[in-house]
């Protein structure tokens, strides 16, 4: 289909006549809110026509199709992303500006969609922009959250959760389609029977739920395919008891219709109670049954036959969080298409594949049997079955070693193990690093790998460079454009063309240019949200990301505390001016991590507040981290901090976008910083620290002893002690001795289990080498281009090709 090209009077034209009709106002009368509304659905309309094109295209193709299910998907604002893919930016700006609109101040009004919390789900919006880009048909399901995980506030230094009310306004971006509901259905009791030498089931008494489908069209960059994100939102099937409403009875009315609608309510519940851990648990089932239900239909609708699932569908799981997913295919296919189990079984395993997403043990989830018997009995049934047919095949393979095939099964102890569901009913499991995919291998699932070698494969994570380098930081997409062509912005290995011109002094002087009017906005924004004013030729040195004890942003306070002695020691020192900027999350109920967002507050008002150290260092936090945040701090970055403790994290996805924008990395030899070191070179990243062989020994030994490390290095026993001696906190000098104790002695476990005193001294070092080479421009610069041109093979476009050719194997459509 050759569309009419848009030009700018088409989209005045679209925006007076959308004022006029959704309105009734005119651009004199519109309010920010309207004149937002009404851009961005002039925009919405355009790609309604492409997005009914595309489906009718790939329908007709008939191909394989993967659907992406996820509890997060981290979209942020959808308006600027679609002008970019469409390439309409220049053409909406002069639009704008010829009907006095300020397009910048009305992109503002768009909230960060509400539908993730970290890289989980940035990751998976960053797959959607890729699949659609490369022309593949892949879809994401999800949750529609009314809230979102929350709005964070620092009050006196303490995060404070307010809610995160993102749908109040509207979408503009969705569609909803309440013709279209799945049943959901959950707790009652299971019936089963024998009719015409046939097992029947049947489930009674149970709490239906209906789901609505909410979808959103996912634009790829120069690219005629527009996919689908697939977001559900819970009703119940009877709003309002009108029998007790009309007795007065207002509450008891409206009973089923809250219970049933919470389960859409909010992003993560806390579950550190029972009610939470059962409303998470309905979440989970809830968007699953949906979206398998919806997959199932949509498959016969179009004249396939059942038995053919497999060979036209990929579903994948992003994490544990959908494992439900696999057993509620099987009641689909038994109970619905009358399968038998081992037909229903060969289907199911060839459907599904999972991407874990972590080597920590506590987040690989697992349920209460009794909770799942009880809210999804039918489900548990089948779990059962296949994990006694899995134990049978065990026993065959390993006999009398019931302590092995113990810890393999999937219900052991009175639990129910997700990750390992997901092994056995997946025909492919994919770790998102080298070091991540090695160690599930050769550790957490190595008596799976010895089974099933064949299912297991590595796939390193990637960003959308369009939505992180061409769309955040538009002055130095420009100048890359200018030196190598356009090319990247498709094919971000071009990038590598950029190496030729690292020594390039002009060239580097135009990129730190542009660093610099980066920094200086950001320090504006400072300014304006925190009333703390940073010097903008200071080094920038951020770490922004999901508060976690194993990202070790205690390690960062800790050092910061420690050149804030120096200075005080040595007031004339020639320490280079460092900015050091904070942003995350913690979880509501994550008490440590609150903890440590205090420290960084009590830190930051101790040396923001000392005059006898002049501007020589400032420390900021930048509350309610979200995408929008993090596409005006990473281009103004100077140093990355990706620091967490080898062998804990995944992959990281942070550490990408800030190396496409040119940001230096200090880093640990964790996750994709291996692979970042193998791409730039050791010259070109600021490694530190114990590697993940070294901490393995020192946990498998025993020896570790982090109180010997404090007493020998007398700067960070300094900085230990003035967590409790009333340094940071003169009226509350206890405050911090949980984090002390942990430290030194433990809390509930072994002490320092993250060994932040053990790479202490190694990233002092790190640091000031980073320091040093900062005052020497020409290094630092040429460094900085060498890291923007080694980035290409971190875009999620290199990762979903990965994706394609070892595990999906879509076809790409040319329309």
């Amino acid at each position: 289909m050759k569309k009419k090209e848009i030009q700018v009077e088409d989209i005045k034209h679209a925006i007076e006549l959308k004022l006029q009709t959704l309105f009734g106002r005119n651009l004199k009368n519109a309010s920010k809110s309207q004149l937002y509304k009404a851009v961005a659905t002039a925009l919405r309309d355009d790609i309604m026509k492409s997005w009914a094109y595309s489906k009718e295209k790939v329908l007709e193709e008939n191909g394989k199709e993967l659907y992406y299910l996820s509890m997060e998907f981290l979209m942020g604002r959808f308006f600027h992303n679609n002008l970019t893919n469409l390439m309409l930016e220049e053409k909406a700006e002069i639009a704008c500006n010829e009907l006095e609109i300020d397009l910048k101040e009305i992109q503002e009004r768009e909230p960060d969609a509400g539908l993730g919390n970290g890289g989980l789900g940035r990751l998976a919006a960053c797959f959607l922009d890729s699949l659609a880009t490369l022309g593949l048909s892949g879809h994401g399901n999800g949750i529609r959250y009314e809230y979102g995980l929350f709005k964070q506030k620092i009050i006196d230094g303490y995060q404070v959760e307010m809610p995160d009310p993102w749908l109040e306004d509207g979408n503009v971006w969705e569609v909803a389609k309440p013709e279209e509901p799945e049943m959901v259905y959950f707790g009652g009791t299971v019936e089963k029977a024998i009719e015409n030498g046939k097992l029947t089931i049947l489930q009674k008494n149970c709490q239906c739920v209906k789901a609505i489908p909410y979808d959103v069209p996912i634009v790829g960059y120069r690219s005629n395919v527009i996919n689908t994100l697939r977001l559900w939102g819970a009703r119940a099937l009877k709003p309002l008891d009108m029998g007790l409403f009309g007795k007065g009875q207002y509450v008891d009315a409206l009973a089923e219709k809250e219970l049933a609608e919470v389960i859409s309510k909010v992003l993560y519940p806390e579950d550190n109670h029972e009610e939470g851990r059962h409303l998470r648990l309905k979440q989970q089932y809830f968007f699953i049954s949906a979206s398998v239900q919806s997959i199932v239909r949509k498959f016969k609708k179009i004249g396939n036959d059942i038995h053919d699932l497999h060979k036209k569908t990929v579903i994948h799981i992003n994490d544990t969080h959908p494992t439900l997913a696999i057993p509620e295919l099987m009641r689909i296919l038994i109970d619905q298409e009358g399968l038998g189990w081992e037909e229903a079984w060969e289907i199911t395993r060839q459907t599904f594949a999972y991407t874990n997403h972590t080597t920590l043990p506590e987040a690989l989830e697992k349920w209460p049997e009794e909770l799942i018997k009880q809210l999804l009995p039918r489900i548990y049934d089948i779990i059962d079955e296949i994990n006694e047919r899995f134990c049978r095949d065990l026993w065959e393979r390993y006999p009398y070693q019931w302590d092995k095939i113990s810890k393999m099964a999937i219900i052991s102890y009175g639990e129910i193990h997700m990750a390992k569901l997901c092994i056995v009913g997946s025909f492919s499991i994919n770790g998102v690093a080298q070091l991540h995919s090695e160690i599930l291998k050769k550790d957490i699932f190595k008596d799976y790998y010895e089974i099933y070698p064949e299912k297991f494969t590595n796939i390193t994570n990637g960003v959308t460079h369009r939505r992180f380098l061409l769309r955040a930081n538009p002055n130095l997409a420009e100048a890359i454009t200018e030196k190598i062509g356009d090319g990247w912005i498709t094919d971000s290995f071009q990038l590598k063309e950029l190496e030729a011109s690292c020594r390039d002094i002009a060239f580097q002087e135009e990129v730190r240019k542009i660093r610099q009017k980066n920094k200086e906005e950001l320090a504006r924004y400072v300014l304006d949200k925190t009333q703390i004013k940073i010097d903008p030729h200071s080094i920038f040195d951020a770490q922004v990301k999901r508060l976690h004890e194993y990202k070790r942003q205690l390690l960062n306070v800790l050092h910061i505390m420690y050149l804030y002695n120096q200075l005080l020691d040595h007031p004339k020192d020639d320490m280079y001016p460092r900015t050091f900027i904070f942003a995350a999350k913690a979880a509501p109920g994550y008490h440590k991590a609150k903890l440590i967002i205090k420290l960084i507050h009590s830190v930051a008002d101790k040396i923001n507040n000392d005059k006898s150290i002049g501007d020589k260092l400032k420390l900021v936090f930048l509350e309610n981290y979200r995408v929008s945040l993090a596409e005006k701090i990473i281009p103004a970055s100077d140093i990355s901090k990706q620091i967490s403790t080898a062998g804990k994290e995944a992959s990281g996805t942070g550490n990408m976008k800030f190396m496409l924008n040119g940001t230096l990395t200090v880093g640990t030899l964790d996750g994709a910083n291996i692979e970042m070191h193998q791409q730039v070179g050791s010259e070109n990243i600021f490694i530190f620290g114990a590697t993940a062989e070294e901490l393995e020994k020192e946990r498998k030994e025993k020896n570790y002893q982090p109180y010997e490390i404090y007493q020998k290095n007398h700067g960070l026993k300094r900085v230990i002690d003035q967590l409790i001696n009333g340094f940071i906190e003169p009226e509350h000098p206890d405050i911090f001795r949980e984090i002390y104790q942990d430290l030194l002695y433990g809390y509930g476990g072994a002490a320092d289990p993250y060994f932040i005193l053990k790479d202490f001294e190694s990233y002092c070092a790190v640091n000031k080498k980073a320091e040093g080479i900062y005052k020497k421009p020409e290094s630092w610069w040429e460094k900085s281009i060498i890291n923007i041109a080694n980035a290409g093979y971190f875009s999620s476009d290199r990762t979903i090709e990965e994706y394609n050719e070892k595990i999906w194997r879509l076809k790409k459509h040319d329309f």
